[in-house]
């Protein structure tokens, strides 16, 4: 009984040994991303849109902003229009909308932040400051952000056009957890209208800031303007 107890602690030692001996490869494809230039793999691409439809795209594709542009441009003429907007914010509700009953209650927020776009749900992401990919408020290299009260962006306001954490429960507006169509529509006329810097009643891809991701990515850029937010974790800002 010694003898094979001695013989098995012999086996597991040299297995152990040829592990730590063996060279490591290169990162797998879940490596994080990081910034051109620090030598880091890229992974994939998120964009939420203000309705918080995620669209995604391998790295080195187009941001993936261009997608949900190109989607939501019914006519195909270069431009959205406050109803190409409203109608593609309403495309998406009935989406998460699944028992069809106009409202979208707690069981359906709950499978679009478990499911459909679980990135929003969780802490700060290195590097993502309002004031840029990176830079005064991070500190930059490797060293981890400096919470600086609403400089952090949170949740979707990190892939997105508005900083709202969680855009479908910012539809919410009168606070009862659960969004109705009406609410949906008036959320999608409030994000227009913010995007609408210029006020020409539509929006093109190129007017359009760069989401904090999307500027860490391509190393630079005007980051968002990140309009509206207000109420933190799960919300974002009450629509007017």
């Amino acid at each position: 009984m010694m003898l094979r107890s001695l013989g098995l602690t012999a086996v597991i030692t040299a297995a152990l040994a040829a592990g730590a001996a063996a060279p490591k490869g290169p990162p797998g494809p879940d490596a994080r991303q990081g910034p051109p230039g620090e030598g880091r793999p890229r992974g994939p691409q998120l964009f939420i849109s203000p309705a918080g439809e995620p669209f995604r795209a391998p790295a080195g594709a187009p941001y993936p902003v261009a997608a949900w542009f190109s989607g939501a441009d019914a006519d195909h003429d270069g431009a959205l229009s406050r109803d190409e907007f409203v109608a593609d914010a309403l495309r998406f509700f009935a989406v998460l909308d699944t028992d069809h009953d106009g409202i979208i209650d707690g069981f359906e927020v709950s499978n679009y932040e478990q499911h459909i776009a679980p990135e929003i749900i969780g802490g700060v992401a290195p590097g993502a400051m309002r004031g840029g990919p990176r830079g005064q408020e991070d500190g930059g290299g490797d060293r981890p952000p400096r919470p600086r009260g609403s400089n952090v962006l949170q949740g979707a306001a990190l892939y997105g056009l508005i900083a709202e954490p969680e855009p479908v429960m910012a539809a919410d507006g009168d606070f009862d957890r659960r969004v109705s169509k009406a609410e949906a529509v008036k959320a999608a006329k409030t994000r227009f209208a913010l995007l609408d810097v210029n006020k020409d009643g539509k929006l093109t891809l190129e007017e359009l800031p760069k989401t904090p991701s999307q500027a860490a990515v391509e190393g630079g850029g005007r980051p968002g303007p990140l309009p509206g937010g207000g109420r933190g974790g799960r919300g974002g800002g009450r629509p007017s």
